[in-house]
């Protein structure tokens, strides 16, 4: 994003987005030659609100701001598609669609989303010729720190900013500065305004501790008398950030810091593919499921599911289903991990540990909504409390439901972690996946499952 991006998405939101939904409409039915009647304008203003509050909540312009085009379309597509399925409803409960034509309404729907694309494109192109033309900002930072530094690289990784660096300002001696500075230190705090002046400067970031508030307020009070613009680099970027946004609470601005991915309609895409592939696997394996429970059932004393104390979200405890694969129901302040050739294990629990088939009752915790299809694996309880006090960062895994696979799982971590270090790294996978969660990621891991599970690594 560049700094003047956010007056062109308000633009986009509140006048240029209407404008297009309507006048497609308006334009598919010139195209077929159909009459604009007022069925068609209480389609367009219905089309208006619907569709202001479906992109409210799927929100295309974060990751426009954050440069992910691709995401941006994605979300725009998407959007609009819910848009769609909630028009359709309405018109069929109320009996409004037999009103109109099949072909006005199909072309409008194909049409939308891609003239969408193209105008916020040719006007996000067209706000930039101007800096294109020469009119490359100056920039300059008060504070020669990592914060500082961090954007800086940014500046320099990303041309299309139209940003060119000077350099810093800081009170700090030399030894102070982090090394690799790319950038000159140009003076102290209190030399910013006569070069801000003498240079010309466009923009300020400042990237000072909130702890030197008066300090920043008597800066930026000396800025007004100049024409630049100045922005604020908080120091929370100091912490291992997780899902991190700005967002308000009752209209006051708060950052988030370590927050689930599956917020809004994340959580409600998450859980609609949960039920939707949970359901359709539940109704194919039934038979083989049916067939595994008659096989532990006869070959080995007990019952033939066995249930687990597990952490789920937020650390509450669930229980997991598993076909039973051991002697014993190890459900204690202490369960050892199986190993290979563990002699808990049964002769057919043997097999169904190594094709992963004791997990398929997991499907059951999924509909019942404590466990996703994809997600961190679920520990037992007393894993959780031993390893909670080894690893930091380890109960961050459970700010999402526990899944049958993971990330962890189809990068070689699947089984036993013998050792520290290989539960260090198994932590460090699902973090990575709250970090970065998307659809695609979940469907890659779903596909990646299916060849760990033919390969049968690590699994005991």
């Amino acid at each position: 994003m560049t700094v003047n991006d956010i007056p062109l998405i308000s633009f986009f939101q509140r006048v240029l987005d209407p404008l297009i939904i309507m006048g497609s409409l308006y334009v598919a039915s010139a195209v077929y030659r159909e009459p604009f009647s007022g069925y068609l304008l209480v389609l367009m203003i219905l089309a208006f609100f619907i569709s202001s509050a479906v992109y409210q909540h799927v929100d295309p312009y974060r990751t426009w701001r954050s440069g992910r085009m691709l995401a941006y379309a994605r979300d725009t597509v998407f959007g609009w598609c819910l848009t769609i399925g909630v028009l359709y409803f309405l018109g069929s409960a109320s009996g409004l669609k037999y009103y109109y034509d099949k072909r006005v309404l199909l072309a409008w729907a194909i049409a939308t989303p891609l003239t969408l694309l193209a105008s916020h494109l040719l006007v996000r192109q067209a706000a930039g010729r101007p800096v294109r033309r020469g009119e490359v900002r100056s920039v300059v930072i008060v504070g020669a720190n990592e914060i500082g530094a961090r954007f800086a690289g940014i500046c320099e990784r990303h041309p299309n900013l139209f940003m060119q660096m000077h350099g810093y300002f800081d009170d700090r001696t030399g030894v102070r500065h982090p090394p690799g500075l790319r950038y000159p230190v140009l003076g102290k705090v209190a030399d910013v305004i006569g070069y801000v002046r003498e240079s010309n400067i466009k923009l300020i970031f400042i990237s000072q501790p909130i702890s030197g508030q008066p300090r920043i307020r008597h800066l930026i009070d000396e800025l007004q008398d100049t024409t630049a613009s100045v922005y604020f680099l908080p120091d929370v970027y100091v912490f291992d950030l997780m899902q991190a946004r700005f967002d308000n609470v009752g209209g006051m601005p708060v950052i988030a810091i370590r927050e689930t991915p599956f917020m809004g309609l994340n959580s409600m895409v998450k859980r609609a593919s949960d039920l939707v592939f949970g359901s359709i696997i539940l109704l194919l394996l039934a038979p083989l499921m049916l067939s595994i429970a008659v096989a532990v059932k006869c070959t080995s004393p007990g019952p033939v599911i066995f249930r687990q104390r597990r952490y789920g979200l937020y650390g509450e405890e669930i229980m997991v289903y598993k076909f039973r694969s051991m002697w014993t129901l190890d459900d204690g302040n202490q369960v050892a991990q199986a190993t290979r050739n563990d002699a808990r294990v049964t002769p057919i629990g043997r097999f169904l540990r190594r094709t992963s088939l004791d997990e398929l009752p997991q499907f059951v915790n999924v509909l019942q909504g404590s466990m996703s299809i994809v997600g961190p694996r679920p520990h037992a309880v007393a894993h959780n409390e031993q390893y909670r006090k080894l690893i930091k960062g380890y109960m961050l895994r459970h700010k999402v439901k526990p899944g049958i696979t993971g990330w962890a799982q189809v990068n070689g971590l699947r089984g036993e972690t013998a050792t520290l270090d290989r539960m260090e790294a198994r932590i460090q996978y699902d973090l990575d996946y709250l970090r970065n969660w998307s659809v695609w990621l979940d469907l890659w891991i779903i596909l990646k499952t299916i060849r760990v599970i033919l390969t049968r690594e690590n699994a005991f």
